[in-house]
């Protein structure tokens, strides 16, 4: 097999067209990986560009690995170089970059400052803890066609045996979206730089040929208590800047104004966004994992950001049509366009979200960002065609959970809560991912669902009910909001004065995507959490061996059909 893919990434054509090898997201090619085009979108080329960033990105780390603090303070450009690493990381998320252009300059500025670090800490006599003589530190490219030529040895395919190619790639995808959260922390002050340092000990790591399979096992595993401390820093970034989040009904019509359309999940991009259309007559909407924004006080408001506007993210080819105004991405989870509409020219992106011939915008030297333009132009456009009314309701992160502490715990001693089932994660396209709705949808009505991520609309507008007035679907917010999910079963755990947090009458039936939900699925193991099914299918990044490890040692399992999968959760 791995011969065959090897052949697979060859120039074809005469050149003219680059084979790619990419298994990153729960939709790849086949459950196998993407080899022609990513069903992302992403060109061959693009997905390239992506493994030699992320292969900058580790020559970088080859350099600071072990450095102390005070040393890389010294040597300058230190904040500089963290924001490089977890931005290249974030930038290869899926469904985040498409810009071949942007990825190439990334690479170029990347290797610039590989060359800078590697002079200075010359000077001061550190030379790299491990792989001093790795090609990563050495090998140069300046054009578009250099860039793809190396492309094609640093890629995912440049490790032979597929359970330590298997255990390495598992580790990048959950620093990836270990990345993305910090990048979020840091873009509202929350910094910790024993999460950089932790980052490039795993990049270089990936490419430490003397690691076998017990250390990349245990990796992993570090790989996941780190995932739990950046959700936390993140949570102390959201909460500390915007309040709690508290039970809030969200308005998914539409008013009367122009709007423009927020997707992502940068709370720091909205709050900008929000300041800079004060007065002006234009209304805020956001999009699918922007919609917990609606959630926090501070954000609250603003009585110009009006409602939440379509669904997943995999539906915005359509929703984009008849919303009309700019829409702005803050993160991944662009769609490429269909030829022809409407919306073209309409759409800008920031930080590491990019496609070709959208406007990106960039933040000022003041961490400031001018959304005038697209102010602009939400000025000259119909307000928002109207696709649903009513609302929707949410805000259960930790603290108003646990403001309900006591109804819950009562709810559960006279068994009027048989169970709560966690299905956080992501949406996605596949049709098998009607498998969610249907499974809500037949839960017994004693039975509460906790959320966070975008998996929440396969559901959260099914008229479910509450339980004693606690709502059926308690959703706490974004992805990164997991982190509440788990501090919420902790809690339980305590009150319920258990041994286990397994112990607790709690089901996890996950859905995932991207790799952001690798990071979540990586913390929920360090946590100790067992028997998660994820789906709609496993990984296909995880080996057979591998796969056998995570089941043996955690109870990992797929889904089945709604009705059985309900009757051994249920202990039927």
């Amino acid at each position: 097999m791995f011969n065959k893919l090897k052949k697979l990434f060859t120039k074809k054509n005469g050149g003219d067209n680059m084979s790619m090898f990419c298994y990153q997201c729960q939709e790849t090619a086949k459950g196998t990986g993407c080899t022609i085009a990513g069903v992302c979108g992403k060109k061959a080329e693009t997905s390239n560009l992506q493994d030699l960033l992320i292969y900058t990105a580790k020559s970088i780390a080859i350099l600071r690995e072990g450095i102390d603090l005070e040393t890389r303070k010294s040597c300058g450009k230190a904040e500089e170089i963290d924001y490089y690493l977890t931005n290249a990381l974030f930038t290869t998320i899926t469904n985040a970059n498409f810009d071949d252009e942007a990825i190439a300059a990334q690479i170029t500025e990347g290797l610039a400052l590989r060359e800078e670090i590697k002079a200075k800490f010359a000077e001061l006599g550190k030379t790299p803890k491990r792989l001093a003589n790795h090609d990563a530190l050495t090998f140069t490219v300046t054009t578009m066609e250099e860039m793809q030529a190396k492309s094609t040895s640093v890629g995912v395919l440049a490790t032979e045996d597929e359970n330590i190619r298997s255990l390495r790639e598992l580790t990048i995808y959950g620093l990836k979206g270990m990345a993305a959260y910090y990048e979020h922390s840091v873009n509202l002050g929350y910094k910790n730089q024993e999460i950089v340092m932790f980052m490039e000990r795993a990049l270089v790591s990936t490419l430490d040929d003397t690691l076998g399979l017990d250390e990349l096992v245990a990796l992993v595993l570090e790989t996941g208590k780190f995932g739990v401390d950046v959700m936390a820093l993140l949570d102390s970034a959201n909460t500390g800047r915007f309040g709690n989040p508290e039970l809030t009904e969200v308005n998914i019509g539409t008013k009367s104004n122009p709007g423009i359309l927020i997707s992502g999940h940068d709370l720091n991009d909205i709050v900008q966004l929000l300041e800079q259309t004060k007065g002006t007559g234009v209304d805020i909407y956001t999009h699918s994992e922007m919609l917990p924004a609606h959630y926090y006080p501070e954000l609250k408001k603003y009585d110009h950001l009006v409602g939440n506007y379509g669904n997943a993210w995999w539906k915005q080819k359509e929703e984009f049509e008849s919303f009309n105004g700019p829409i702005l991405f803050t993160t991944n989870c662009i769609v490429p366009p269909k030829s022809g509409a409407s919306y073209e020219g309409k759409v800008f992106t920031t930080n590491a979200a990019g496609y070709p011939g959208w406007v990106s915008i960039k933040e000022d030297e003041n961490g400031k960002k001018d959304f005038s333009e697209i102010i602009e132009m939400a000025k000259t456009c119909e307000a928002p065609t109207q696709i649903e009314e009513g609302t929707i309701v949410g805000g259960f992160a930790h603290e108003q959970v646990f403001a309900l502490a006591d109804k819950v715990v009562e709810a559960v001693k006279t068994g009027a809560i048989k169970k709560f089932f966690v299905m956080a994660g992501c949406d996605g396209r596949m049709k098998s991912r009607d498998y969610y709705t249907e499974f809500a949808d037949k839960l017994p009505k004693d039975t509460v669902i906790l959320t966070a991520g975008c998996a929440k609309y396969r559901y959260n507008k099914l008229n479910l009910g509450d339980i004693g007035g606690i709502p059926r679907v308690l959703d706490a917010g974004q992805c990164n909001d997991s982190y509440s999910l788990a501090l919420i079963a902790l809690k339980l755990k305590e009150v319920f004065e258990l041994n286990d947090v397994n112990e607790l009458p709690i089901a996890y039936n996950i859905a995932w995507y991207e790799q952001k939900a690798v990071i979540v699925l990586l913390a929920l193991l360090s946590l100790g959490v067992k028997n998660i099914h994820l789906g709609p299918t496993l990984p296909g990044f995880l080996s057979p061996a591998v796969v056998n490890v995570l089941v043996e040692n955690f109870g990992i399992a797929g889904i089945g059909s709604v009705d059985d999968d309900i009757k051994l959760f249920m202990g039927e």
